[in-house]
């Protein structure tokens, strides 16, 4: 018992008979098996995470955000890997549901049936982030994709472009990016520019190397483009190196612009436009969502469902 009292905290246990116990727990290498606590508190001090691909700085910025927020309250995270599938999603959905997590946090608005009936039976705080679903499950944190597109055509027109073409945002798995085309194609017809023309990736996770190929694409496809959109800073980034290599001027031959506003964005050459999303604060705000919604004295229900905007800027650079 009086080990327990020590390792757990508590001020009962004297200053000597506390640095005795840990002496010995550092000499037997002993590790504390919170297992049973968790079953008697319901509370076991982590929060599942599932993002969609590990090789975009958006989400690892927005899962350093989250995890900021949670150490605060001692809470950490356990991330799962979804892949942009959504089988995988509910397939990891349940896994960690089985460990019994403090919350769930997902990164999306779209989910299988299945999925969704699970999570809104579940007794855990559900929040998605990055998305702007319709029917969210229970908390949102996120934006509309297909807003922040049709403010950059917006930007672009107001430059003087008017034959302004879009890359990515094939039917793939990717809901977010899918939105961010079709605010391409809205924006197109309400402002009654010339026509919409839409370069395919194929399946995410899309990197710099998808770039080059969708630029050479569309200049074969459509040579009177003046500028382009690209559904994310990193395809963005291959497609001005690409640009470079053709002898193409950027922007006075074709205009380059993404989305995400990743570092690099910052540095390259031309310097990137870009759409800015500040992803450390969705992380920052769905963690202290989270908290809110696993507090003491706070139930699932209890918590009213929350719908937070974040807010995003169109960031002009040297490449339009």
């Amino acid at each position: 018992m009086t080990v327990s009292r020590a390792l757990n905290g508590s001020n009962s246990v004297s200053a000597a008979t506390r640095e005795k116990i840990m002496s010995a727990v550092e000499e037997l290498g002993y590790v504390l098996d919170l297992s049973a606590g968790a079953l008697s508190s319901q509370k076991t001090g982590f929060i599942s995470v599932l993002i969609p691909s590990f090789n975009n700085s958006n989400f690892s910025e927005t899962v350093q955000g989250i995890s900021e927020s949670l150490a605060s309250e001692g809470k950490q995270i356990l991330v799962g890997y979804t892949g942009y599938s959504q089988q995988r999603e509910e397939q990891l959905i349940d896994t960690m549901l089985q460990r019994r997590p403090e919350g769930m946090i997902l990164t999306g608005g779209e989910h299988t049936a299945r999925a969704c009936q699970t999570l809104k039976k579940t007794s855990v705080p559900v929040i998605e982030i990055w998305d702007m679903p319709a029917q969210p499950i229970h908390h949102l944190v996120g934006f509309s994709n297909a807003a922040m597109i049709e403010d950059m055509v917006a930007r672009l027109v107001f430059r003087g472009y008017r034959r302004i073409a879009f890359i990515g945002g094939d039917e793939s798995g990717d809901f977010r990016s899918i939105d961010r085309r079709r605010g391409y194609e809205r924006a197109i017809e309400t402002l009654g520019l010339p026509k919409a023309h839409v370069v395919p990736l194929g399946a995410p996770p899309i990197s710099i190397r998808h770039g080059g190929p969708a630029i050479v694409r569309l200049m074969q496809e459509w040579p009177e483009a003046e500028a382009v959109i690209c559904v994310s800073d990193l395809c963005a980034i291959g497609a001005i190196m690409e640009c470079h290599r053709q002898k193409w001027d950027v922007p006075s031959r074709l205009a380059v612009a993404g989305f995400g506003d990743f570092e690099i964005s910052r540095y390259s050459f031309p310097t990137l436009t870009t759409v800015s999303v500040n992803c450390t604060e969705i992380g920052l705000q769905t963690g202290n969502l989270m908290l809110r919604a696993t507090g003491k004295t706070t139930t699932m229900n209890s918590l009213l469902p929350q719908r937070l905007v974040i807010p995003h800027s169109i960031i002009e650079r040297e490449s339009t």
